[in-house]
Order: C-alpha cells, then sequence, then structure tokens
C-alpha cells in the first residue's frame, strides 16, 4: 500500500530561514515579523487592519467581545461548521441561534437568515465553508437592514472570491485561520481583519491581556486575554503570504485533478463553486456520496487500503453538550443533518502527488463498487 497524508503544509527552505531568524533574534513575541506580516496581510486583502491572533478560534471570541454580545442576545450562524464559529459566542454567554444550510452551496440558507431575527438577535456570523463563499451579500444587506453586526468565518476560505470581490472585505470584522490543513500556514494561528480602527484597537489590547496601547507594560486596562501570535508563527505566516497565490493555483489544480477522474463516478459528487463564487479557495477535497452508497463502508475499505478521509462536518447541534444546554434533537436542520451524513473528505494539500490522486480515486471507485446495493 502507498502511505497516502490526509494533508500537509507546504514547507520551504525561506519558510524554514525567517524562522530561524527569529530564534537567533532577541525578538521571540510582538516583534517586527508580527508587524510586517499583519501589514502585508491587511494589503493582500484590502482592508485597512489585521491584528494577528494565536488561532482562529481566538479571533472569532475577540470579534464576538468587541461586538458587545453577551448574555440575553443572540448571533444566527450555521450548525453546518468547525466548532468554533458557534462555541465562540457560547464564551460570552450569549446564545448561538442555528439556521439551516443551502444544499448546494453547503452555507448558511440567507432565505432563513432573516427568519431568524429576533429583538435579541446582535450579529449575523455567516461561515465560508469549505473555502466555497456563502451568499454574503444577502447577507449583509440583511445585516444593514435590521441594524445587526456582521462577522464573517473566513478561517477556510483565505483568497475566495464573491462576485470578484475577496471574501472576509464585507462583514465588520473577519476571521482567517493558518492551521496545518488550511491554504497556508503559521502552525496555529490567526487573524482578524477590519476596516474599524476602534476595534483594530480593542483587538490589539483584548490579545494582549488587555493591555493599553500607550500605558506601562503591567497596567491593564481590561479584561483580555493570552491570544498573542508569537513570532516565529508569525514569520513562518508572513513567508507563507508571499507565495499565497502559488499555494492557492496548487490547490486548484489537484482540485480539477480529482474532479477529472471523479467525472464518472456513480453516486460521487465533488463540490463545486456556485455562481457567485467566482474563485473558490480550497480548503480540502470534499466529495458527497448518494444516500443508497454506504459512507461507512467506503471508510472503511479507504482506510484498509491505506486512504485515510475525514467525514466534514458533523452537526454543531447535534454534539452533546449542544443537545443538553439546548434541547436539540436530530431532524432540527434536516438539510444539514443530511449533508454531513453523505459528505467526505479525501486526502489533499498542495504537494499532492498526480499518482496519489490516481491511487485515492482508484481506491474510491473501487469502494463505491463495493458499498452500493
Amino acid at each position: 500500500m502507498r502511505e497516502i497524508m490526509m494533508s500537509a503544509p507546504d514547507i520551504q527552505p525561506e519558510d524554514i530561514e525567517r524562522v530561524v531568524e527569529v530564534l537567533k533574534s532577541r525578538s521571540l513575541s510582538l516583534g517586527p515579523f508580527l508587524e510586517r506580516f499583519e501589514r502585508s496581510f491587511a494589503d493582500y486583502l484590502g482592508v485597512e487592519h489585521a491584528v494577528a491572533v494565536s488561532s482562529g478560534t481566538a479571533g472569532l471570541h475577540l470579534c464576538v467581545c468587541a461586538a458587545g454580545i453577551g448574555p440575553g442576545q443572540e448571533v444566527i450562524t450555521s450548525p453546518f461548521s468547525f466548532v468554533a464559529s458557534a462555541n465562540c459566542v457560547l464564551y460570552e454567554r450569549a446564545t448561538p441561534v442555528f439556521v439551516d444550510i443551502d444544499e448546494e452551496s453547503m452555507n448558511i440558507d440567507p432565505d432563513l437568515v432573516g427568519a431568524a431575527v429576533t429583538d435579541r438577535t446582535r450579529a449575523v456570523l455567516p461561515v465560508h465553508v469549505f473555502g466555497q463563499a456563502c451568499a454574503i451579500g444577502e447577507i449583509d444587506a440583511l445585516c444593514r437592514k435590521h441594524g445587526l453586526i456582521m462577522i464573517e468565518d473566513a478561517c477556510e476560505a483565505l483568497g475566495t472570491e464573491y462576485c470578484g470581490r475577496k471574501v472576509g472585505t464585507f462583514g465588520r470584522a473577519a476571521v482567517f485561520a493558518f492551521y496545518p490543513n488550511k491554504q497556508m500556514t503559521a502552525g496555529e494561528g490567526g487573524i482578524i481583519a477590519t476596516n474599524d480602527a476602534g476595534w483594530a484597537r480593542t483587538f490589539q489590547s483584548l490579545r494582549n491581556q488587555g493591555r493599553g496601547e500607550m500605558g506601562p507594560w503591567l497596567l491593564h486596562e481590561q479584561l483580555g486575554f493570552n491570544y498573542r501570535l508569537d513570532e516565529m508563527s508569525a514569520a513562518l505566516a508572513f513567508s507563507q503570504l508571499t507565495r499565497i497565490e502559488v499555494l492557492i493555483e496548487r490547490r486548484r489544480k489537484a482540485a480539477e485533478s480529482y474532479r477529472e477522474r471523479l467525472r464518472d463516478v456513480p453516486g460521487v459528487r465533488l463540490l463545486s463553486p456556485v455562481a457567485t463564487t467566482t474563485r473558490l479557495s480550497w480548503f480540502v477535497l470534499v466529495v458527497r456520496l448518494d444516500e443508497r452508497i454506504s459512507r461507512d463502508g467506503v471508510v472503511e475499505y479507504l482506510r484498509k487500503n491505506g486512504v485515510p478521509t475525514r467525514t466534514y462536518f458533523s452537526p454543531i447541534h447535534l454534539f452533546p453538550f449542544y443537545r443538553q444546554r439546548f434541547g436539540y434533537k436530530e431532524g432540527a436542520f434536516p438539510v444539514a443533518e443530511r449533508v454531513a451524513a453523505s459528505t467526505l473528505a479525501l486526502p489533499f494539500h498542495s504537494n499532492i502527488s498526480h499518482a496519489d490522486i490516481e491511487y485515492v480515486t482508484t481506491c474510491l471507485k473501487n469502494a463505491v463498487e463495493r458499498c452500493t446495493p
């Protein structure tokens, strides 16, 4: 059997050199690479401010804090996402309100968002799942109509465009993440993008234990957190960002190679950009299986043949602590549950070889044949 990697970061010699440069310096935190990375990221995205933090989760949490969201207030979001997009609301003892998703895009259904707005709604937190742009234009218009704050979870969508405009530039703030399976990596880490100077200052303080901008080092002006991004991670992120378009293009080509090989496989459908996603920046390679196909059987066959897989995503509302706290039951959001039961992520990264893609797709074809009644 071949040894197939589920995902792998693209680390080049220049990335290592940048990190070593930091290690040889005397500045391992809040140093020059952090500033360079933040400025470069803001320029790439086309926003005024970018504030790096320790993770995408930390970034989402700080956005909820900056928005003043708290007990008794609600944030509308998607149940089909990584759990952090809902947990960040719970951190401030507010309530995440789920609405179902659109089956084609797998993103939050904008037609359902308006119906979920109440006098307790403070914000909408849409997610660009798998690098597919959600209906951000419609959601933005709805937020403006109701006077709601919009926070974009773009953690999986660096480089994605909605109607020719980069996602992450629509909301009051947007968050990106740099875990090793993302389009670019800092090992860990995330960044908040915003055009609001006041929010940017708030993020800079909150990530650093609530310290003031001009005050003494140990003067803490507000309750904050240790959400700093260390200088080694900032150097790696800065280096990766210099070739982000190359990394995105390699992933696009790998996705097209998968698409070509899976085109005629009955019951298997690869994620495709919807009309408003004018550029899909691939995060993971997700396929949907026909309901007649045993996904568990496919997963087991692939495992036995050395092909790792992931079931992206399990619906958040069916996690044990969400069931216990809010009383959710199966059937609450049928589209999200149906999509979640049929999706499967295959090995994917910017340097995956054609031989590995050929092997994975051949195994998948064989698995589907065996697991279809």
